[in-house]
């Protein structure tokens, strides 16, 4: 159970009590998700007591009635939520001396709340990197749900293929595919805004869709993901709408070549630096290494980036187990842009992607 780690890392960490803020790393210990808008959700965890959840009244019964069979405590708008807290935490181990928090979460005036709520409470103890090495290994069945994840991705791919033609804009592809993800499989939540950019406007990676209309014989990159059981996909594919030019056609197979051999070098063993450095090294030869500006990929899970960073300069030793993107990408301003990402798990021989539609160049016939 992963909450056993977490009541494990207090008594190692001599701390009396976790402070867990997140809803992701609160449905990771608990399996209970929800979305607490501005109100106060929490999971207060002991070292040797009953963990418990507190989250708004609106709440509580659909908490009690989740995968977590823990106590329940909810409070109403109207009441002071950190004097309930104050209480429960005092009724559970008196008065702790050290509540861990989680650093990379947790916003300022929440904490001053805390403060006011713990007065002879220290709060200089961070969570947070342990939450990460935890979640850094997927079990089986995590691996089963990202794959499930992956395969809504696929699906995704398909329906914003067949959705272009001559005159539509990017918005409007990216919302077939949000809206066909609903309709035929039941996806509510995509892990990130779709994303889809034709022609020039690949080449600013993060710049979203906009109302750029779609033109024949141009590339057209779409990055996309979806929620499955609350883990997450994430996968990018770029194609012809037409005939690219030739300068296209080699940024693309460039683009290609590097993700394989990253691919193929990714297995037990290998940095997260040396593997960037497979990628890295092959677009730079073939000279758009200056066109090449983010890492080469990020861990994913029920996040969608998590740990690891696969990057240069990061030594970490990659492991049976660990998810990650590999995604490298040719930006070139004005003339086009090109990612090809797919989402993995390392295992004992490889890597495994969780993505399968073809990464050889894909043209689109024209369509008025």
């Amino acid at each position: 159970m992963n909450l056993d780690k977490l009541q494990n890392w207090l008594i190692s960490t001599n701390n009396d009590v976790a402070y867990i803020s997140d809803p992701i790393s609160i449905n990771y210990f608990t399996g209970y998700s929800m979305d607490p808008h501005e109100r106060i959700f929490a999971l207060l965890a002991f070292k040797d007591k009953p963990a418990f959840i507190f989250a708004p009244e609106l709440n509580v019964e659909e908490a009690k009635n989740s995968a977590w069979d823990g106590d329940v405590y909810g409070y109403l708008d109207h009441e002071n939520p950190w004097a309930k807290i104050a209480d429960l935490v005092n009724q559970r181990v008196g008065k702790p001396n050290n509540i861990a928090i989680e650093k990379s979460h947790l916003s300022v005036d929440r904490l001053e709340q805390l403060r006011i709520a713990f007065p002879d409470s220290s709060f200089t103890n961070n969570v947070s990197p342990f939450v990460a090495e935890a979640r850094l290994r997927k079990t089986p069945e995590e691996v089963k749900q990202l794959k499930a994840a992956g395969a809504e991705a696929d699906f995704a791919f398909q329906i914003g293929f067949n959705a272009l033609r001559n005159g539509v804009t990017e918005r409007y592809v990216a919302g077939q595919i949000d809206y066909q993800l609903k309709l035929q499989k039941g996806v509510m939540h995509t892990s990130f805004e779709t994303i889809v950019q034709a022609g020039t406007n690949a080449a600013n990676p993060h710049l979203g869709p906009t109302m750029n209309k779609i033109e024949p014989n141009e590339l057209v990159l779409f990055d996309l993901g979806t929620m499955h059981n609350g883990y997450a996909s994430d996968s990018s594919r770029t194609v012809a709408y037409g005939e690219p030019t030739a300068k296209e056609k080699e940024i693309y197979e460039v683009d290609r070549e590097a993700q394989q051999a990253a691919i193929e070098a990714a297995k037990p063993g290998i940095t997260a630096s040396e593997l960037d450095a497979v990628a890295r090294d092959t677009i730079t030869k073939a000279g758009y290494g200056e066109y090449f500006i983010h890492r080469l990929g990020h861990g994913i899970g029920m996040n969608v980036h998590e740990f690891p960073q696969i990057m240069e300069g990061n030594d970490v030793v990659l492991e049976e187990g660990m998810c990650f993107s590999i995604e490298p990408g040719i930006y070139i301003p004005n003339v086009a842009g090109v990612r090809i990402e797919d989402c993995g798990v390392v295992t004992k021989n490889g890597f495994e992607t969780f993505t399968k539609t073809s990464k050889e160049l894909k043209y689109i016939p024209v369509k008025d």
